[in-house]
């Protein structure tokens, strides 16, 4: 079938240059693709053409979605050699090969087709593969060349990644330069062939994140990524033909993409999100740090959430015990006591349950061997070092054996699935064979039991008189929240305005709860990220059963964020009350929170001062909406920088309503006997007096002003002689007129000086020792765009050092008997 039709179309607007046309899906020997047709595939669900990437001049032969409205490319032909003019065509030539021409007929590209067709034809498929094949040949799958075969940066459903082991050929994705710039970049992804093949990152020729070998059911280094989910099934082969791993999609009507990206050094899986009209994360690799290649070293264990995460394999110690730190942890570990071959009676293994398989690189594989079997072969080779089941399904088979020192080892969890977990043997001194994680948690067991006892004797008469005192402040501290309820919402609070997910749903959105989609954990439980089955992200706050957070202040955050709609705040979707469950459902915010970037030494980097006063005046218009111009006058209580989120353009949303407070029209300020907040944000007349008002959260907003300026928290000690905190440092600094020194480092070269200046200002002003001498959120507002001069801050609060501190102790307590709640980071 040749082309029937063309027309021209383009858009300045759009991020690629495109010539689009009504075109068929083929093209035969006698016909050729110009500048001006595309091909499209019989269910138009792909267009071949050529495009303009980004700002560049260069043009390229690529493949491209043609269903939805944000033109995206998934392969390019002539990577590496670019047509500078629009002199480009794609034909089938003399002798049966698929040719890329350029200007003076010049060869750009060709497919590297190891037969020579009769009668080609050229066709773009449903599945976006570009095949070149005989016209008239019976078997439809039968193709002389395929671009699937060579993959720029994206994986599409059905697409190999891996080896054909008759011909060589390496399927690899490789990133593209830049989005003005297809050629390949040093990121890259492929399976690594030795005796037990695996999934390896590299950038460059370097190793850079390594996922593990496939076990029969998952891959180690990741058991909970390929469990059941509503989008996509995963498979792993491997033959005397093939090594191969493939994806499909459950449902044809989703549309997804894995994608390599050179300046975020992740894979990506995107998911089209129809309503939005825009490519939805579903996750990324590398998720944290223990993840980048050998961080550990040597039998070193990494392990998210221990301190330091690198830990040495039990029955190993430290190389470097003196200066173990992050830039000695590559150094590794070495054996307590040390093996000798000679004689095997004191040699033995101990299990290890929950590690991802060292690096396979030096290893031996067997499918027909059992574990004993396996065990014996490793006991009688003296650089044998460790084994395990190469196969763990239906019980177990095969015998993988590592040789040298064990490296790239760490702790993974497969939330409840223990089943895709794959226990590893490693040599040990006969005494120090055991299975310690089971001897770890009989320890456990025992310290538990101990400690619970100890404290059910010393203290269990004292529990009586502490919960009846308990249950009457819990009543006490309810009827005052349902009363500010009631008052403000009239019978509302049942009525949650918002839709109601169930619980499988959300448990279906976050892989149920796993660890690779935790985004925090705070003072009230953990927050997921979660996907939707038609490829919405959503963020789950999931209140811990422990929480101090009840159901009041629950249906509380609900109620006010339900009746807030602002830019400047986070976005209730919904919420879930089930059983012992309660989940609200938020806009996920794929940077996080504004904590994340201005307390880390590299990512402030990405701050530069604009983006921060654009941060400081959204937090600013957010506030100014709670305290006057919502429909109810909002006090939020724990403005922080850790309840700042951030979405995808970096806008500043104000989150975590569960501790706010609602005002009549007319109210100005209230007082409570139970203060909370975090402490280092919290206004004097709160924390000493428990009084709050609108004033409360300027002075909040001046702290974080200082943060965002300072990249410094202001909890705890600031100076070097650990007698200021920040307020007090900069408070000292500007009187003695070096206020620059207080500026982030990173911010040098971007800074207007005069703006940063005008934000220090405002910043004294919000944090007076008086609320009333302390500016409104409009008059911040004001400040921040104006240019008029500002008044002289007055005694600022909390400014204190070692000595006040002191002699602070000594005062009389306050007549209100209050708690300061210290709550960390949600």
């Amino acid at each position: 079938m040749g082309i029937f039709a063309f027309v021209l179309l383009s858009s300045s607007l759009l991020p690629f240059f495109f010539v689009l046309s009504y075109a068929a899906d083929s093209i035969k020997k006698s016909e050729s693709l110009s500048e001006s047709i595309t091909l499209v595939s019989k269910h138009e669900s792909y267009a071949l053409g050529f495009f303009r990437p980004g700002n560049s001049s260069n043009r390229y032969l690529g493949i491209w979605y043609n269903n939805i409205p944000v033109r995206t490319v998934v392969w390019v032909a002539n990577r590496l050699n670019p047509i500078n003019d629009s002199s480009g065509m794609l034909m089938v030539n003399s002798s049966g090969s698929l040719v890329l021409l350029s200007q003076n007929r010049t060869v750009a590209w060709s497919a590297n087709s190891t037969k020579q067709a009769l009668n080609p034809i050229v066709q773009l498929l449903d599945s976006g593969n570009l095949v070149l094949r005989e016209e008239n040949e019976e078997d439809p799958e039968n193709y002389l060349w395929q671009s699937f075969d060579y993959p720029s940066d994206t994986w599409l459903p059905g697409m190999k990644l891996g080896w054909d082991l008759r011909t060589g050929l390496e399927r690899r994705l490789t990133a593209w330069k830049s989005p003005d710039d297809p050629s390949p970049g040093e990121l890259s992804v492929g399976i690594e062939l030795h005796n037990y093949p695996e999934i390896v990152m590299n950038k460059g020729t370097e190793k850079f994140f390594r996922i593990g070998p496939w076990n029969g059911l998952s891959l180690s280094g990741l058991p909970d990524l390929l469990k059941e989910n509503p989008v996509y099934t995963y498979d792993f082969v491997i033959n005397s033909d093939e090594v191969y791993f493939i994806y499909n999609l459950i449902k044809n009507s989703v549309i997804s993409r894995a994608l390599l990206n050179e300046t975020s050094s992740l894979y990506e899986r995107y998911i089209w999100v129809s309503e939005d009209k825009k490519w939805s994360l579903y996750f990324s690799m590398p998720k944290d740090k223990c993840e980048g290649y050998n961080l550990c070293g040597p039998y070193g264990n990494c392990i998210i959430g221990d301190s330091p995460i690198c830990q040495c394999v039990e029955g190993f110690k430290h190389k470097s015990p003196d200066t173990w730190n992050p830039d000695e942890w590559s150094k590794g570990c070495v054996r307590i006591t040390q093996l000798s071959c000679k004689d095997k009676d004191k040699i033995g293994f101990a299990k290890f349950v929950g590690l991802k398989m060292p690096d396979t690189t030096y290893s031996w594989v067997n499918g027909s061997m059992n574990l004993n079997e396996c065990r014996v072969k490793c006991l009688n080779n003296c650089s044998c070092t460790a084994y395990a089941n190469s196969n763990i399904t239906d019980g177990g088979s095969g015998c993988a054996m590592w040789f040298g020192d064990l490296i790239d080892i760490r702790q993974v969890t497969a939330n409840g699935r223990d089943a895709y977990m794959q226990n590893v043997y490693i040599r040990m001194p006969a005494s120090e064979e055991v299975n310690h994680k089971e001897e770890k948690d009989k320890q456990k067991m025992k310290v538990i039991v101990i400690v619970v006892v100890a404290i059910a004797v010393v203290f269990g008469v004292l529990l009586i008189p502490y919960c009846i005192s308990k249950r009457a402040n819990f009543r006490a501290e309810k009827m005052e929240n349902n009363v500010m309820i009631d008052q403000n919402i009239e019978g509302q609070s049942e009525d949650m305005e918002v839709p109601f997910f169930t619980l499988a749903t959300i448990v279906i959105a976050t892989n149920n709860f796993s660890s690779y989609n935790k985004l925090g954990e705070g003072g009230f439980g953990l927050v997921y990220k979660g996907t939707l089955i038609d490829g919405k992200e959503i963020a789950v706050k999931r209140l811990s059963r422990k929480s101090g957070q009840g159901l009041s202040e629950f249906k509380n955050e609900v109620i006010l964020i339900a009746k807030l709609q602002h830019r400047n705040l986070v976005r209730l979707l919904g919420y879930c009350i089930e059983g012992d469950e309660k989940m609200l459902i938020y806009e996920y915010m794929p940077n996080g929170s504004l904590d994340s970037f201005i307390f880390d030494e590299t990512k402030a980097k990405v701050l530069g001062w604009s983006m921060r006063f654009n941060i400081i005046c959204g937090i600013a218009r957010g506030l100014l909406y709670l305290h006057e111009d919502s429909r109810l006058r909002i006090i939020h209580r724990d403005l922080k920088a850790s309840n700042i989120l951030l979405d995808s353009k970096m806008n500043p949303k104000i989150s975590d309503f569960g501790m706010a407070r609602i005002f009549g029209g007319d109210q100005i300020e209230g007082n409570t006997n139970r203060v909370v907040g975090t402490y280092g944000y919290m206004a004097p007349e709160y924390a000493i007096d428990g009084l709050f008002s609108v004033k409360s959260d300027v002075f909040s907003f001046g702290i974080l002003l200082l943060e965002i300026i300072s990249g410094k928290k202001n909890r705890g000690s600031f100076h070097l002689d650990n007698t200021q905190n920040l307020v007090g440092h900069a408070w000292k600094l500007w009187q003695e007129d070096r206020p620059l020194e207080l500026i982030d480092t990173c911010l040098k070269g971007s800074v207007i000086q005069s703006e940063i200046l005008r934000c220090l200002h405002i910043s004294f002003l919000c944090l007076q020792q008086h609320h009333n001498d302390r500016p409104n959120m409009s008059c911040v507002v004001m400040m921040l765009h104006g240019e008029s001069s500002l008044p002289k801050p007055k005694e600022l609060g909390f400014f204190v050092g070692k000595k006040s501190t002191s002699s602070s102790e000594n005062q009389s307590s306050s007549t209100n008997e209050i708690t300061i709640t210290m709550l960390e980071a949600r």
